[in-house]
């Protein structure tokens, strides 16, 4: 089974470079990206299609023969402005020149020619709450299932106050019979506020044939191949997290685990 906690390989140029062959699977990839102001980034989307996320800074973005001008608007991943994001689909190139100190998150996917290249407009994200009490969290759709701008991918960013909990109830989409449950690789790009602090995430499943605990630092990414996957934020630090989700299906259906599916029926009354 490949390392489940991915840590950054430098601080400066591409830190993340995780691809379905390093991950074990078959259709998530996701990279990161650190520039300093004048910097620049390119990439062929070959058969992937991305979205670019620009999670921090301000960059301008050529790509798909287009000049897309400057994207970006939040300094800091903890102002939860709404991101500026870009599709790019496959048999396409990208560049990015960084006009600031930026963060570029790369998420990919499986494409099959089926969009255009398309800014993501962030006035129609909205900050959203979900949960309750402590598992109360609050979340960014940049591209779930109601919006129609992929082929294959579903990426949306989460944010967990200090001494909250999230992807909570624990669920699982690690089987392909759709309706009830869809299959869906994902990976879990972390960031703590304090930068210095730590989050707690868990992936197992039923019969514990996987069964891991990680402490995550600012900066990590965790790779859920299978299984339940919760996180919690200890008291003192903020969590945010930009999930990438894929599989052969684009739709997000889970299963919850049944120790906890009690809780689902309590908040749902």
């Amino acid at each position: 089974m490949k390392n489940l906690l991915q840590k950054p390989f430098g601080t400066h140029g591409k830190v993340h470079a995780i691809t379905p062959q390093i991950a074990g699977w078959h259709y998530v990839g996701f990279s990161l990206y650190h520039l300093r102001a004048g910097e620049n980034a390119a990439e062929a989307t070959k058969t992937q299609e991305v979205i670019l996320v620009m999670v921090e800074g301000k960059a301008r973005i050529t790509a798909a023969g287009q000049d897309w001008g400057e994207i970006g608007d939040r300094l800091d991943v903890f102002e939860k402005k709404p991101p500026h994001s870009l599709y790019v689909p496959n048999g396409q190139d990208w560049q990015a020149h960084a006009t600031t100190d930026c963060t570029l998150a790369v998420c990919a996917a499986p494409g099959k020619g089926g969009h255009q290249a398309r800014l993501i407009d962030p006035g129609k994200i909205i900050l959203t709450e979900r949960g309750k009490g402590t598992n109360t969290r609050y979340i960014h759709n940049i591209a779930m299932e109601n919006e129609d701008y992929c082929d294959s991918l579903l990426v949306t960013e989460v944010y967990t106050p200090a001494g909250h909990w999230s992807s909570y109830p624990s669920h699982r989409h690690d089987e392909d019979d759709f309706p009830r449950i869809t299959y869906l690789e994902e990976t879990y790009y972390h960031r703590v506020n304090p930068a210095n602090g730590f989050a707690i995430q868990r992936v197992y499943t039923d019969d514990g044939s996987l069964d891991e605990t990680m402490a995550v630092k600012n900066g990590d990414v965790v790779l859920v191949p299978r299984g339940y996957h919760p996180c919690a934020a200890p008291y003192g630090f903020q969590s945010y997290y930009l999930n990438v989700m894929a599989g052969p299906r684009r739709n997000w259906r889970f299963q919850p685990d049944p120790a906890v599916e009690w809780i689902i029926a309590r908040d749902a009354g």
